[in-house]
């Protein structure tokens, strides 16, 4: 398809979904575009570079009349390049196919990740898409959280959890068809943590939508989510002591050499989980000393304080009463994360204080205390109890993914493959696991056409040891167009001495198990494992 078609006439008579009107178009002829996108970065897919591609740039403005938004789509459409070094046809580089991205964090979209997805699905052949919700690209909800002091703007919300997310499917279709004369032959999305999320969401509500969803660590339960990461601060300000990081650092390095060794491979790689919870107590490094980074090396003492706040992370939220509610993040997990994780304090030479996750302490002051000017630093316990309440019955509808019923999306015929690093820092692993067992337990034949992938040793989206999945979207695209159902997916490892090491994981319940006789080559195979209801 040739670039003189990239002008707004082209798309004049597009049609838009009925509770939307067009504000404005650009078509941008793009030509001699070059990139370069870091496998990590693709969450699913391989490293891709590339010089000399031209696309149309068509970025679309619309709004719900009545709810005063604004929401933007970008659309990227592979157009002709005598000097494109595409292996599709330099003629006509369009596959045939659309690939929707997903967000991060408090972004639905159009930020510099999804910008990376959207490169690599571009050098592809794909026709690429992204919204912003109509929320821009900020970082924090503080901007658009809400209408005054006191009043939560409900349609952000609502364009955020799902609204904006159908509406993208259904006009980048359109935008497709008017480019190129006809629709695409399939659609996919790929997205991880708020992207893994959209995921979910397109399955549950937009069934048909998408014939193929990748949703990696996704904010299923949002409200839990949301009380987790909330409730390492609340541990510490109970208790009155917020430790050093090096403490809690030191009890989860502990944790991992202990627990290394019980999948019966010494990697640095702690997979199984729940032997890790049984074998070791946090609270027998109580006393030990560990050099201190945040207070120049020097030697510090772990404290209880330190114990039982990590234990309390590992097991999970509890209520007042002592029931427990939810999972926890799991041992290997980086609680810290260099001052920014959920286990988080700053810190003098006189001692600490807590440091809120962000993405909690921005949730429960702007939307449910519904004041920019709220603190929620000294949480109590009761109130994170009352808070993660207020979030389910007032925003239940607009945000949380938890709908386990997937049968019309499966009668659709659609596809589904979910993924969790184990040593994800910020959403439990189990959450999603949870999400996988209830869905089972109420769709016949789930694996017909769900999966779940658990990868030991990957981090939030990627980083850690094992490196992303970077097959699982080919492989999605094999089970979609031609009926070839995902088995083991290869991952790259980084052993302790720094070597590559290529494994594999595994659909659940299935797990990853290591062949000691193996010379060379296949070492890793899939096994059948008891996975207890959770």
């Amino acid at each position: 398809m040739s670039l003189h078609l990239c002008n707004p006439t082209t798309f004049s008579s597009l049609p838009l979904p009925v509770s939307a009107s067009l504000l404005s178009l650009t078509a941008t002829p793009v030509t001699n575009y070059s990139a370069s996108v870091p496998a990590i970065y693709r969450l699913t897919a391989p490293a891709i570079a590339y010089t000399n591609l031209s696309f149309c740039n068509i970025t679309l403005t619309y709004t719900h009349p009545g709810q005063n938004d604004s929401i933007i789509i970008e659309t990227w459409l592979p157009a002709a390049s005598s000097s494109s070094n595409l292996t599709t046809n330099p003629t006509n580089p369009w596959n045939s196919r659309l690939l929707a991205v997903g967000g991060g964090g408090y972004q639905a979209g159009r930020f510099d990740l999804s910008y990376a997805g959207m490169q690599g699905g571009l050098g592809e052949g794909y026709a690429t898409i992204t919204t912003d919700a109509g929320l821009g690209s900020d970082t924090t909800a503080r901007r658009w959280a809400l209408l005054s002091e006191g009043n939560v703007n409900l349609y952000n919300l609502l364009n955020l959890g799902s609204a904006s997310l159908g509406d993208m499917g259904f006009i980048g279709k359109e935008i497709i068809k008017a480019f190129y004369g006809k629709g695409p032959e399939y659609s996919y999305f790929n997205g991880c943590s708020q992207g893994g999320r959209q995921g979910m969401v397109l399955a549950q509500r937009f069934p048909g939508l998408f014939d193929g969803i990748v949703a990696g660590a996704p904010a299923v339960y949002w409200s839990e989510a949301m009380g987790g990461f909330q409730w390492p601060q609340v541990v510490m300000n109970e208790g009155g002591e917020w430790p050093f990081g090096c403490e809690v650092d030191a009890i989860g390095e502990e944790a991992t050499k202990q627990c290394d060794e019980l999948d019966g491979v010494v990697d640095g790689i702690v997979q199984e989980v729940e032997g890790c919870l049984r074998a070791f107590d946090p609270f027998g490094m109580v006393g030990r000393g560990v050099e201190c980074a945040q207070l120049g090396g020097r030697v510090i003492t772990i404290t209880e304080a330190a114990a039982a706040v990590v234990n309390k992370t590992w097991h999970g939220r509890e209520r007042v009463d002592g029931r427990k509610v939810w999972y926890g993040l799991v041992p290997g997990s980086d609680l810290t994360v260099n001052g920014s994780g959920i286990v988080a304090t700053n810190c003098t030479e006189e001692g600490c204080v807590g440091r809120a996750n962000p993405l909690g302490k921005d949730w429960f002051e702007l939307f449910v205390e519904k004041s920019s000017t709220a603190d929620v630093s000294n949480m109590t316990h009761r109130k994170l109890d009352r808070y993660v309440k207020a979030t389910k019955q007032d925003f239940g509808s607009l945000l949380e993914t938890d709908d386990t019923d997937l049968a019309e999306f499966k009668r659709q015929s659609g596809k589904l493959i979910s993924w969790h690093g184990l040593i994800d820092q910020l959403l439990s692993p189990k959450a999603t696991e949870r999400y996988y067992q209830d869905v089972s337990a109420i769709v016949s034949e789930t694996q017909e056409f769900y999966r779940h992938y658990e990868v030991p040793g990957l981090e939030h989206c990627f980083g850690g040891p094992s490196g992303n999945p970077l097959e699982l979207l080919g492989q999605l695209r094999a089970w979609v167009e031609q009926g070839i159902a995902p088995e083991a997916s290869p991952v790259n490892v980084t052993r302790l001495d720094g070597t590559t090491e290529a494994r594999v994981v595994c659909p659940y319940p299935q797990k990853a198990k290591f062949d000691a006789s193996c010379i060379e080559g296949a070492c890793w195979t899939c096994e059948n494992a008891i996975r207890p209801p959770l």
